[in-house]
Protein backbone atom coordinates (compact mmCIF):
# COMPACT_ATOMS: atom_id res chain seq x y z
CA UNK A 1 0.00 0.00 0.00
CA UNK A 2 2.76 2.45 0.95
CA UNK A 3 4.67 1.72 -2.27
CA UNK A 4 1.55 2.47 -4.29
CA UNK A 5 1.10 5.84 -2.56
CA UNK A 6 4.75 6.74 -3.11
CA UNK A 7 4.54 5.82 -6.80
CA UNK A 8 1.38 7.89 -7.15
CA UNK A 9 3.05 10.86 -5.41
CA UNK A 10 6.13 10.69 -7.62
CA UNK A 11 3.93 10.48 -10.71
CA UNK A 12 2.16 13.63 -9.47
CA UNK A 13 5.52 15.42 -9.18
CA UNK A 14 6.39 14.47 -12.74
CA UNK A 15 3.07 15.08 -14.48
CA UNK A 16 1.55 17.97 -12.50
CA UNK A 17 4.56 19.80 -11.08
CA UNK A 18 6.91 19.02 -14.00
CA UNK A 19 9.88 18.24 -11.76
CA UNK A 20 13.03 16.82 -13.32
CA UNK A 21 13.89 13.08 -13.12
CA UNK A 22 16.89 13.98 -10.93
CA UNK A 23 14.66 15.81 -8.41
CA UNK A 24 12.11 12.99 -8.39
CA UNK A 25 14.89 10.47 -7.68
CA UNK A 26 15.93 12.62 -4.70
CA UNK A 27 12.37 12.55 -3.37
CA UNK A 28 12.31 8.75 -3.67
CA UNK A 29 15.62 8.34 -1.84
CA UNK A 30 14.49 10.62 0.99
CA UNK A 31 11.18 8.79 1.41
CA UNK A 32 12.87 5.38 1.26
CA UNK A 33 15.27 6.47 4.02
CA UNK A 34 12.46 7.72 6.23
CA UNK A 35 10.20 4.71 5.85
CA UNK A 36 13.14 2.33 6.31
CA UNK A 37 13.77 4.15 9.60
CA UNK A 38 10.13 3.59 10.64
CA UNK A 39 10.25 -0.07 9.62
CA UNK A 40 13.36 -0.68 11.74
CA UNK A 41 11.48 0.83 14.69
CA UNK A 42 8.41 -1.35 13.93
CA UNK A 43 6.35 1.84 13.59
CA UNK A 44 3.34 2.09 11.30
CA UNK A 45 3.67 4.67 8.51
CA UNK A 46 -0.08 5.32 8.72
CA UNK A 47 0.19 6.41 12.36
CA UNK A 48 3.47 8.29 12.27
CA UNK A 49 3.72 11.34 14.56
CA UNK A 50 6.04 14.31 14.85
CA UNK A 51 8.30 12.70 17.47
CA UNK A 52 9.15 9.95 14.98
CA UNK A 53 10.10 12.53 12.37
CA UNK A 54 12.31 14.22 14.97
CA UNK A 55 13.88 10.83 15.71
CA UNK A 56 14.65 10.40 12.02
CA UNK A 57 16.26 13.86 11.88
CA UNK A 58 18.36 13.03 14.95
CA UNK A 59 19.50 9.79 13.34
CA UNK A 60 20.51 11.56 10.13
CA UNK A 61 22.51 14.08 12.14
CA UNK A 62 24.33 11.28 13.94
CA UNK A 63 25.12 9.74 10.56
CA UNK A 64 26.86 12.99 9.64
CA UNK A 65 24.34 14.11 7.05
CA UNK A 66 24.65 17.80 6.21
CA UNK A 67 22.04 20.32 7.33
CA UNK A 68 21.15 20.94 3.70
CA UNK A 69 20.52 17.23 3.04
CA UNK A 70 18.34 17.00 6.15
CA UNK A 71 16.39 20.08 5.02
CA UNK A 72 15.76 18.40 1.68
CA UNK A 73 14.64 15.15 3.35
CA UNK A 74 12.20 17.02 5.60
CA UNK A 75 10.84 18.86 2.57
CA UNK A 76 10.28 15.52 0.81
CA UNK A 77 8.46 14.09 3.82
CA UNK A 78 6.27 17.20 4.21
CA UNK A 79 5.39 17.20 0.53
CA UNK A 80 4.49 13.52 0.58
CA UNK A 81 2.19 13.83 3.59
CA UNK A 82 0.60 16.98 2.16
CA UNK A 83 -0.19 14.90 -0.90
CA UNK A 84 -1.69 12.17 1.28
CA UNK A 85 -3.77 14.83 3.06
CA UNK A 86 -5.14 16.03 -0.27
CA UNK A 87 -5.93 12.42 -1.18
CA UNK A 88 -7.62 11.94 2.24
CA UNK A 89 -5.30 9.04 3.06
CA UNK A 90 -4.09 10.61 6.34
CA UNK A 91 -5.54 13.27 8.65
CA UNK A 92 -2.37 15.09 9.73
CA UNK A 93 1.10 15.89 8.43
CA UNK A 94 3.62 14.75 11.07
CA UNK A 95 6.39 16.85 9.53
CA UNK A 96 4.38 20.08 9.32
CA UNK A 97 5.84 21.67 12.45
CA UNK A 98 9.33 20.22 12.41
CA UNK A 99 11.95 22.94 12.07
CA UNK A 100 14.71 22.36 9.56
CA UNK A 101 18.31 22.62 10.80
CA UNK A 102 20.01 25.80 9.69
CA UNK A 103 22.96 25.43 7.38
CA UNK A 104 25.80 27.84 6.81
CA UNK A 105 25.04 29.93 3.78
CA UNK A 106 27.79 29.24 1.32
CA UNK A 107 28.41 32.02 -1.13
CA UNK A 108 28.74 30.88 -4.72
CA UNK A 109 32.17 30.72 -6.26
CA UNK A 110 32.63 33.23 -9.05
CA UNK A 111 35.54 33.86 -11.39
CA UNK A 112 36.86 37.37 -11.71
CA UNK A 113 36.76 38.93 -15.17
CA UNK A 114 40.47 38.31 -15.78
CA UNK A 115 40.05 34.57 -15.19
CA UNK A 116 37.01 34.48 -17.47
CA UNK A 117 39.08 36.20 -20.15
CA UNK A 118 41.88 33.66 -19.74
CA UNK A 119 39.37 30.83 -20.04
CA UNK A 120 37.59 32.10 -23.14
CA UNK A 121 40.19 34.00 -25.16
CA UNK A 122 41.62 31.22 -27.30
CA UNK A 123 41.46 30.11 -30.91
CA UNK A 124 39.76 26.70 -31.07
CA UNK A 125 41.40 23.90 -33.03
CA UNK A 126 38.95 21.56 -34.75
CA UNK A 127 35.18 21.11 -34.65
CA UNK A 128 35.00 19.82 -31.06
CA UNK A 129 36.90 22.80 -29.63
CA UNK A 130 34.72 25.16 -31.70
CA UNK A 131 31.70 23.53 -30.06
CA UNK A 132 33.27 23.71 -26.60
CA UNK A 133 34.01 27.40 -26.94
CA UNK A 134 30.45 28.11 -28.09
CA UNK A 135 29.03 26.22 -25.09
CA UNK A 136 31.25 27.95 -22.54
CA UNK A 137 30.72 31.40 -24.08
CA UNK A 138 26.95 30.85 -23.90
CA UNK A 139 27.05 29.61 -20.29
CA UNK A 140 28.84 32.79 -19.24
CA UNK A 141 27.04 35.14 -21.63
CA UNK A 142 23.53 34.26 -20.52
CA UNK A 143 23.87 32.55 -17.12
CA UNK A 144 22.36 29.25 -18.22
CA UNK A 145 22.02 26.23 -15.98
CA UNK A 146 23.89 23.19 -17.26
CA UNK A 147 20.65 21.31 -17.94
CA UNK A 148 19.29 24.32 -19.83
CA UNK A 149 22.35 24.43 -22.07
CA UNK A 150 22.07 20.73 -22.93
CA UNK A 151 18.34 21.09 -23.59
CA UNK A 152 18.76 23.80 -26.24
CA UNK A 153 17.54 23.07 -29.76
CA UNK A 154 18.46 24.68 -33.05
CA UNK A 155 15.39 26.92 -32.89
CA UNK A 156 16.27 28.03 -29.33
CA UNK A 157 18.87 30.46 -30.67
CA UNK A 158 18.25 33.55 -32.77
CA UNK A 159 21.52 34.82 -34.22
CA UNK A 160 19.76 37.82 -35.76
CA UNK A 161 18.03 38.86 -32.52
CA UNK A 162 21.04 37.85 -30.39
CA UNK A 163 18.74 35.96 -28.06
CA UNK A 164 18.23 32.53 -26.58
CA UNK A 165 14.98 30.87 -25.49
CA UNK A 166 15.52 28.63 -22.48
CA UNK A 167 13.23 26.10 -20.79
CA UNK A 168 14.09 26.21 -17.10
CA UNK A 169 12.80 24.64 -13.90
CA UNK A 170 9.10 23.80 -13.86
CA UNK A 171 9.07 24.01 -17.68
CA UNK A 172 9.15 27.82 -17.41
CA UNK A 173 10.39 29.55 -20.56
CA UNK A 174 12.48 32.71 -20.55
CA UNK A 175 14.16 34.72 -23.31
CA UNK A 176 17.73 35.83 -22.67
CA UNK A 177 20.10 38.21 -24.43
CA UNK A 178 23.28 36.71 -25.85
CA UNK A 179 26.52 38.71 -26.02
CA UNK A 180 28.35 39.40 -29.27
CA UNK A 181 31.30 37.14 -28.44
CA UNK A 182 28.95 34.25 -27.70
CA UNK A 183 27.04 34.96 -30.91
CA UNK A 184 30.26 34.81 -32.92
CA UNK A 185 31.22 31.51 -31.28
CA UNK A 186 27.75 30.15 -32.05
CA UNK A 187 28.10 31.24 -35.68
CA UNK A 188 31.41 29.36 -35.86
CA UNK A 189 29.80 26.27 -34.33
CA UNK A 190 26.81 26.29 -36.67
CA UNK A 191 29.16 26.36 -39.65
CA UNK A 192 30.81 23.08 -38.59
CA UNK A 193 27.90 21.42 -36.75
CA UNK A 194 26.82 19.54 -39.87
CA UNK A 195 30.24 17.84 -39.92
CA UNK A 196 29.28 16.10 -36.66
CA UNK A 197 25.53 15.62 -37.04
CA UNK A 198 24.70 12.17 -38.40
CA UNK A 199 21.00 12.85 -38.77
CA UNK A 200 18.41 15.60 -38.46
CA UNK A 201 19.02 15.94 -34.72
CA UNK A 202 17.36 19.12 -33.50
CA UNK A 203 19.74 19.54 -30.52
CA UNK A 204 21.95 22.62 -30.72
CA UNK A 205 25.00 20.99 -29.13
CA UNK A 206 26.00 17.49 -30.22
CA UNK A 207 28.57 14.97 -29.07
CA UNK A 208 31.08 13.47 -31.48
CA UNK A 209 28.52 10.78 -32.40
CA UNK A 210 25.97 13.34 -33.53
CA UNK A 211 23.69 12.92 -30.51
CA UNK A 212 22.55 15.55 -27.99
CA UNK A 213 25.42 16.28 -25.65
CA UNK A 214 25.02 15.14 -22.04
CA UNK A 215 25.51 17.23 -18.91
CA UNK A 216 28.42 15.02 -17.86
CA UNK A 217 30.16 15.52 -21.20
CA UNK A 218 29.90 19.30 -20.82
CA UNK A 219 31.40 19.09 -17.33
CA UNK A 220 34.30 16.96 -18.54
CA UNK A 221 34.99 19.21 -21.54
CA UNK A 222 35.01 22.29 -19.30
CA UNK A 223 37.39 20.58 -16.88
CA UNK A 224 39.66 19.74 -19.80
CA UNK A 225 39.51 23.30 -21.11
CA UNK A 226 40.31 24.72 -17.65
CA UNK A 227 43.37 22.50 -17.36
CA UNK A 228 44.52 23.35 -20.87
CA UNK A 229 44.19 27.08 -20.12
CA UNK A 230 46.20 26.69 -16.91
CA UNK A 231 43.28 27.56 -14.64
CA UNK A 232 41.86 26.07 -11.43
CA UNK A 233 39.02 23.64 -12.15
CA UNK A 234 36.00 25.51 -13.50
CA UNK A 235 32.51 23.99 -13.55
CA UNK A 236 29.36 25.20 -15.38
CA UNK A 237 27.75 26.49 -12.18
CA UNK A 238 30.73 28.77 -11.55
CA UNK A 239 30.14 30.40 -14.93
CA UNK A 240 26.48 30.99 -14.03
CA UNK A 241 27.56 32.54 -10.73
CA UNK A 242 30.15 34.65 -12.50
CA UNK A 243 27.55 35.90 -14.97
CA UNK A 244 25.21 36.92 -12.12
CA UNK A 245 27.82 38.61 -9.95
CA UNK A 246 29.38 40.52 -12.87
CA UNK A 247 26.00 41.77 -14.12
CA UNK A 248 24.94 42.80 -10.62
CA UNK A 249 28.28 44.46 -9.91
CA UNK A 250 27.91 46.62 -13.01
CA UNK A 251 24.17 47.34 -12.97
CA UNK A 252 22.98 46.91 -9.39
CA UNK A 253 19.68 45.68 -10.85
CA UNK A 254 18.73 42.70 -8.70
CA UNK A 255 15.34 42.19 -10.37
CA UNK A 256 16.90 41.96 -13.82
CA UNK A 257 19.41 39.38 -12.58
CA UNK A 258 16.53 37.43 -11.00
CA UNK A 259 14.69 37.34 -14.33
CA UNK A 260 17.76 36.29 -16.29
CA UNK A 261 18.67 33.52 -13.85
CA UNK A 262 15.08 32.24 -13.78
CA UNK A 263 14.75 32.45 -9.99
CA UNK A 264 11.12 32.34 -8.83
CA UNK A 265 12.10 33.85 -5.46
CA UNK A 266 14.24 36.99 -5.32
CA UNK A 267 15.62 35.72 -2.02
CA UNK A 268 17.61 33.17 -4.02
CA UNK A 269 19.12 35.97 -6.11
CA UNK A 270 19.96 38.11 -3.08
CA UNK A 271 22.94 35.90 -2.27
CA UNK A 272 24.76 37.77 -5.03
CA UNK A 273 24.38 41.03 -3.13
CA UNK A 274 26.37 39.40 -0.33
CA UNK A 275 28.96 38.24 -2.82
CA UNK A 276 29.24 41.77 -4.17
CA UNK A 277 29.47 43.16 -0.63
CA UNK A 278 32.38 40.83 0.10
CA UNK A 279 34.20 42.36 -2.87
CA UNK A 280 33.39 45.88 -1.69
CA UNK A 281 34.53 45.05 1.84
CA UNK A 282 37.87 43.80 0.57
CA UNK A 283 38.40 46.95 -1.53
CA UNK A 284 37.49 49.06 1.51
CA UNK A 285 39.82 47.18 3.86
CA UNK A 286 42.69 47.42 1.40
CA UNK A 287 42.20 51.09 0.54
CA UNK A 288 40.76 53.01 3.49
CA UNK A 289 43.47 54.38 5.82
CA UNK A 290 41.35 53.76 8.92
CA UNK A 291 39.56 50.58 7.87
CA UNK A 292 41.64 48.37 10.14
CA UNK A 293 44.67 48.61 12.32
CA UNK A 294 48.01 48.27 10.58
CA UNK A 295 51.21 47.08 12.12
CA UNK A 296 53.77 49.81 12.57
CA UNK A 297 56.67 49.53 10.21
Amino acid sequence: MLDRHIDSFLSHLEVVRHLSPHTISSYRRDLDSFFTFLKEKNDSWEEVQDHQVRGFVAQERRRGLSARSIQRALSSIRSFFNYLLDEEVVETNPAANISSPKSAQLLPKALDTDLVKRLLDFKPQGDIEIRDKAMVELLYSSGLRLSELCGLNMDSISIKERSCRVVGKGNKTRDLPVGEKAIQSLRDWLLVRENISSDANKALFLNKNGKRISTRSVQLRLERLSKKRGLPMVNPHMLRHSFASHILESSGDLRAVQEMLGHSDIGTTQIYTKLDFQHLSKVYDDAHPRAKSRKSK
